[in-house]
C-alpha cells in the first residue's frame, strides 16, 4: 500500500509546486470517477498530454509508468490526462481549470489547489477510448556502429547492417 498523501507525492517528485498540486487533484478525481485503485499492473492506462510536474503525480498515484507501458505521452501541451480502465472499458479525461479565485502567491496557490472544491479545480469527462495493447517484450539487436543494444522495432539499416537511430542518421 502506498502513501497517497500530497506529501508522499511531493517527496517522490522532489519539490512542492502548483503543477504537482493540480496533477495530484487531477489523478484523485480520475481514479474516483472510475472507481478504481492504483494500478497493480497494466489494468489502468494513462495518456498524458504534457511533460510537466503533474505527470509525477500520475505515476505515483495511479501506478501507470513508462516502464510498464501503461503511461503514454502525447506531446500536445495541454494540462489533461485520460485514464482508461482496461477490465471495464471505462475511461475519463480530466483537465485543469483556470482558477480565477486562486491566490497568485505560490504557497497560497498550492494550498488553494489542494483544498478547493473539485469542480473549481478540475473537469472530469467520460470518454470513449480504445485501450492500447498491453506492453510487449521486444527483441534487441546490436548496433553495428556503436555496439549498443537497440529494440529491433526501432533499429534502422545502414550499409546493409542494423543500427540505432543516431547511427542511422550519422554521416561519416
Amino acid at each position: 500500500m502506498i502513501d497517497a498523501s500530497f506529501g508522499a507525492v511531493a517527496q517522490f517528485h522532489g519539490h512542492v509546486c502548483p503543477g504537482l498540486a493540480i496533477g495530484f487533484r487531477m489523478v484523485q478525481a480520475a481514479l474516483a470517477a472510475l472507481g478504481v485503485p492504483r494500478a497493480a499492473d497494466e489494468d489502468l492506462v494513462a495518456v498524458v498530454e504534457n511533460d510537466a510536474c503533474g505527470v509525477d503525480a500520475v505515476q505515483y498515484l495511479s501506478g501507470c509508468t513508462f516502464g510498464k507501458g501503461n503511461l503514454i505521452f502525447r506531446d500536445i501541451g495541454k494540462h489533461a490526462y485520460t485514464f482508461c480502465h482496461r477490465p471495464s472499458g471505462r475511461a475519463v479525461r480530466v483537465r485543469s481549470l483556470e482558477a480565477p479565485g486562486a491566490p497568485p502567491e505560490r504557497e497560497a496557490r498550492i494550498a488553494w489547489l489542494l483544498s478547493a472544491p473539485q469542480e473549481q479545480v478540475v473537469v472530469v469527462e467520460k470518454v470513449q477510448m480504445e485501450p492500447p495493447p498491453c506492453a510487449r517484450v521486444r527483441a534487441s539487436v546490436v548496433c553495428a556502429f556503436c555496439g549498443e543494444r537497440v529494440m529491433e522495432t526501432r533499429a534502422r539499416v545502414r550499409d546493409g547492417r542494423f543500427c540505432c537511430i543516431p547511427c542511422a542518421s550519422a554521416r561519416d
